[in-house]
């Protein structure tokens, strides 16, 4: 089921317009069944007025410093398993092809985990999960939890039941100081 994203913006006189009104469908992949992954709006700088409403370039799953990416996710229960026959070397490309950048921040050795130079601002609207960090602590989340997760390594683990679906607002931000 896709996500309705109505957009607005300027006319050439200045006005407030309704510059899109579409279905974003979900991305999902072999390599991650049951995940769900909307990109819903984002740039690689930042935004700009007046504006047609049109979204603007970027290319990442995540956002360059000074760049942003807005969007929603979905984890699968871990009961979902991956398909023994699955040709990871094509599953891994079409990653590439759909999230671009994503596969370079995951870890093959520990499935899940991965840092970015990002700030992530997270709502849960649906399900729950649990957030692992990388000394092993883990925080459960439920419906109407956030996370702000300041560049932390971390990782989704969905013990329960049903699909966690989660709002994300990704913010470029400088690693400094940071060992």
């Amino acid at each position: 089921m896709g996500v309705r994203r109505v957009v607005t913006g300027h006319s050439a006189e200045g006005k407030a317009i309704v510059a899109s009104d579409e279905v974003v469908e979900p991305i999902r992949l072999a390599l991650l069944p049951g995940f769900e992954f909307f990109r819903l709006w984002g740039a690689d700088v930042a935004p700009q007025f007046p504006d047609s409403g049109s979204m603007p370039a970027h290319k990442d799953y995540f956002p360059p410093l000074g760049g942003f990416r807005f969007g929603m996710f979905t984890v699968p229960p871990e009961t979902d398993v991956m398909m023994d026959d699955l040709d990871i070397g094509a599953a891994l490309a079409a990653m590439e092809s759909a999230l671009p950048g994503m596969a370079a921040h995951m870890e093959p050795d520990h499935p899940g985990m991965h840092t970015t130079a990002s700030v992530d601002y997270e709502f849960v609207v649906s399900g729950s999960v649990v957030l692992e960090l990388d000394d092993g602590t883990e925080v459960e989340l439920h419906p109407g939890d956030t996370v702000v997760q300041n560049g932390t390594r971390h990782a989704w683990r969905n013990r329960g039941g049903e699909p966690c679906k989660i709002v994300v607002v990704l913010v470029g931000a400088p690693r400094a100081g940071i060992s």
